[in-house]
């Protein structure tokens, strides 16, 4: 089904009436002289009818033919091509680009809105801009003006794609593993040997090249992660005055047969002596490509969201259409012979779980966006820093918090079709294979645990927590903030679970292991607390001017501090029992 309608509505409340963009953007100098409301609810306005008009209705034929391998060449499911021509002429691809290089330099608390409609609409067709997107970011940052303005013009365009090529067979999460090699040439380029998988977008007919971001090492390089330097390394190569020259000697070897996202490409890629350019400093390629690595966590987390907001939509109109049985209380739907099934409390329950898990995340990814257009544009050196620490903080939280939901959302809507969520027809079984994948690619969820407990709370003293829920406590203070007292507690729950685990890890390094990822969920579950405070607290405020809006918001935030939050009080308990459990059982016993 392409049944997808973006939630406008709710997008402008989250941006307008919930962080006042408005007000942020007029206090980012670069940002006020592009961008205003009403320029943002245009490019929503059109985002939503490209999104659901010419993308979404691809999403179940892309899936069923997939893309295809043949010989080195890719081929993208019938009418991808001609959707992604439209696509780009809209500039779509460098909404948050770099002007200076023809980006349209729009805020990422705007960019965060449209890559959920994005994903919503189809996963697989999202993915190969999205990786663009993220290589223009690393390539803006890091490269020699040279590469800058050859490469990130056509990119921007999209008629040129952009894609990060980091691991190889034995070489996953340990990076430092690679055997990718890089030769210094005597003209100032590289020539790159290794084969690296999980390409997504490797290779694709929709653009006419394709430009791989590389780690490898120079034989002479440290040991380990210290010796990984980044390399741009075009399909075809670029001759002098832009133009296209000769093929590069890059080749896809082939692709994968996946579980999901079957129309976008994964493939295994082959240089085998291909030409290539360095970007940024030798021996520093990590930090580099972590640029974009850490764009990419953020989108893929949207994608959790994104295919979440499509089940849940499905799933509330066919709980007011699907009659079955009769309420507990009553008949309520007399002139038919069973009642719909959203009289039911634990279709209630599923959709309300969906709703509430789905609008505190859009809430918290535009949140982080803010954090983000704050960190890059802000002239007040100091309050860049402080933005830019709370992004290293809540990048872990938003790509594995967003995509361990949006999985269970995914479910639920599934689970609400009853027998029909398993067969095709309904869409919902592709939902729950697409986003599956968010779990695992760009760093999976386990390691972006261990990255918020390791490196952002136990490394720094939880230094980045006090300044996050410093944030929460100003807010709170204000007047009238419904659900103040929830909050509190909810904070100081995290505050103490936090500490608990500074003085366990300081004894015993397995705790940091042993609680990550229930101390992600439980940072989740009280980020999205505050969110729905505050966006209660808006629709308290507002609640006359769109009475029937504000009222689903208030409702679905009582769900959320009623039946969600409590959640909170089983991840500490499983925190606080400790490693000594995950080590009593010798591994030849598993």
């Amino acid at each position: 089904m392409s049944d997808f309608n973006a939630p406008l509505r709710d997008m402008r409340f989250v941006l307008h009436e919930v962080f006042n963009a408005k007000k942020v953007w007029e206090q980012l100098p670069e940002l006020a002289e592009s961008v205003d409301p009403e320029t943002a609810d245009a490019i929503l306005e059109e985002a939503a009818k490209v999104t659901s008009q010419l993308i979404a209705p691809l999403s179940r034929s892309g899936d069923e033919q997939g893309a295809q391998w043949d010989n080195g060449v890719v081929t993208t499911p019938d009418g991808f091509k001609q959707a992604y021509n439209t696509y780009i002429q809209g500039g779509w691809v460098g909404l948050a680009g770099n002007p200076a290089y023809g980006g349209m330099g729009m805020p990422k608390m705007l960019s965060v809105q449209f890559e959920e409609m994005l994903y919503a609409a189809d996963s697989s067709f999202a993915l190969y801009s999205a990786l663009t997107s993220g290589a223009c970011l690393a390539i803006d940052a890091h490269a020699s003006e040279e590469l800058k303005s050859t490469y990130l013009p056509p990119l921007y365009e999209g008629r040129w794609a952009g894609v990060m090529c980091l691991t190889e067979a034995h070489s996953g999460t340990d990076l430092g593993l690679i055997r990718t090699r890089a030769i210094p040439d005597s003209d100032g380029s590289y020539t790159i040997t290794g084969s690296k998988i999980f390409i997504t977008g490797g290779e694709q007919d929709l653009t006419e090249n394709i430009v791989h971001l590389v780690l490898a090492k120079l034989p002479d390089a440290p040991e380990g992660a210290r010796g990984i330097s980044l390399f741009l390394v075009p399909k075809i190569n670029v001759n002098a005055d832009g133009s296209l020259g000769s093929l590069n000697e890059v080749t896809c070897g082939s692709i994968e047969h996946k579980m999901g996202i079957k129309a976008s490409a994964t493939c295994v890629m082959n240089f085998d002596g291909a030409t290539g350019y360095l970007v940024g400093e030798l021996n520093k390629g990590l930090a580099a490509m972590f640029t974009m690595m850490n764009y990419e966590r953020l989108s893929i987390g949207i994608q959790g969201i994104g295919c979440a907001e499509t089940s849940y939509q499905r799933a509330a109109n066919y709980a007011r259409e699907r009659i079955q049985s009769r309420a507990a209380t009553g008949v309520q739907n007399p002139e038919q012979a069973a009642d719909p099934i959203i009289v039911h409390a634990d279709v209630r329950r599923m959709l309300l779980t969906m709703k509430s898990m789905t609008e505190g995340g859009r809430a918290f990814a535009c949140y982080v966006g803010k954090q983000l257009d704050i960190a890059k544009f802000s002239p007040d050196s100091a309050l860049a820093a402080q933005a830019q620490d709370l992004v290293a903080l809540l990048t872990p939280v938003t790509k594995a918090f967003f995509t361990d939901t949006g999985l269970e959302s995914c479910i639920h809507g599934q689970q609400v079709f009853g027998g029909h969520g398993y067969v095709r027809e309904w869409g919902q079984e592709q939902l729950v294979r697409d986003v599956r994948i968010a779990q695992i690619y760009e760093g999976t969820n386990g390691i972006q645990a261990l990255d918020l407990v390791g490196r952002k709370l136990v490394a720094n003293r939880g230094a980045f927590l006090k300044t996050f829920t410093r944030s929460i406590r100003e807010q709170l203070s204000q007047p009238n903030t419904l659900y103040a007292a929830e909050v509190l507690a909810a904070v100081e729950r995290l505050e103490s679970v936090s500490q608990w685990l500074l003085e366990q890890a300081a004894v015993n390094k397995n705790e940091v292991g042993a609680a990550s990822v229930e101390y992600l969920h439980l940072f989740g579950y009280v980020a999205y607390a505050w969110m729905w405070s505050r966006m209660a607290t808006t629709a308290q405020a507002n609640h006359a001017q769109d009475p029937d809006f504000y009222a689903a918001k208030l409702a679905t935030a009582d769900f959320y501090f009623a039946r969600m939050l409590p959640r909170t009080l089983g991840l500490e308990a499983s925190i606080k029992a400790g490693s000594q459990s995950l080590y009593g059982l010798a591994a030849e016993l598993f």
